[in-house]
């Protein structure tokens, strides 16, 4: 199995209209996240298919596949590694997970950020997690927020929250929405009493999107206090 016959069976599902719609959606004009990536126009059920078809493939050819300009190859090329993941034995699941954090410059939009950051980075240290969130790249830092929901489901919110106050002043939105949507998972999964906590400290003066999304699942009255709160 080779990165070459992965692209080829990607090709031969694109669509160019699909490609030019999904430009748009993933903000590929100048001066955007997305600036410059390109797209064959194949949707994710499509790279689902590819990828389990491929399930095999060797780390080296998914290296290949990380270093296309094209958004569905890297997007396939992580869904390949998540299985890999997945089926490994701890040792191996260490160097992938090297693997991963040295290509982080190649996870580069939100969709393969939140396709591989829990499943592969979700149980490191949280020392890691932080140095993550205080990179220049936003996609590091997104990888660092969004990888904690997998302490989040096993009922730990701690590095979620760590994360969260660290990146409570990003400017970036994407990032004003990993927070929130963590922060929301937090008050799901874990604990209502951790969120509120965290709203008491941190709602007055965090990011609007960021608010909106951590307290999206509280009832209209709750909401409607939130989003006043010390303002």
């Amino acid at each position: 199995m080779t990165a070459m016959q992965v692209q080829q069976a990607l090709k031969k599902r694109g669509s160019a209209k699909k490609a030019k719609a999904s430009a748009w959606f993933f903000k590929t004009g100048k001066g955007q996240y997305g600036y410059g990536d390109q797209f064959r126009g194949v949707t994710v059920p499509e790279q689902h298919q590819v990828a389990k078809q491929y399930k095999d493939l060797p780390v080296f050819e998914i290296d290949k596949l990380l270093k296309s300009p094209w958004h569905e190859d890297r997007l396939t090329g992580v869904f390949i590694l998540v299985q890999r993941f997945q089926k490994s034995t701890s040792a191996e699941q260490k160097k992938l997970t090297s693997f991963y954090l040295q290509r982080t410059s190649a996870i580069n939009n939100w969709d393969i950020v939140d396709s591989s950051a829990a499943q592969i980075v979700g149980n490191q240290p949280l020392a890691i997690l932080k140095k993550l969130a205080k990179s220049k790249l936003i996609w590091d830092r997104r990888i660092a927020m969004i990888a904690t929901y997998t302490g989040i489901k096993q009922g730990n919110p701690k590095p979620a929250l760590t994360i969260a106050t660290l990146l409570l002043k990003d400017k970036e939105d994407l990032m004003h929405k990993a927070v929130g949507w963590m922060l929301r998972e937090v008050g799901e999964r874990c604990s209502k009493a951790d969120l509120i906590a965290f709203l008491r400290s941190h709602a007055a003066t965090m990011p609007r999107t960021a608010l909106r999304y951590a307290i999206e699942h509280l009832s209209p009255n709750e909401r409607r206090y939130w989003l006043t709160f010390g303002r």
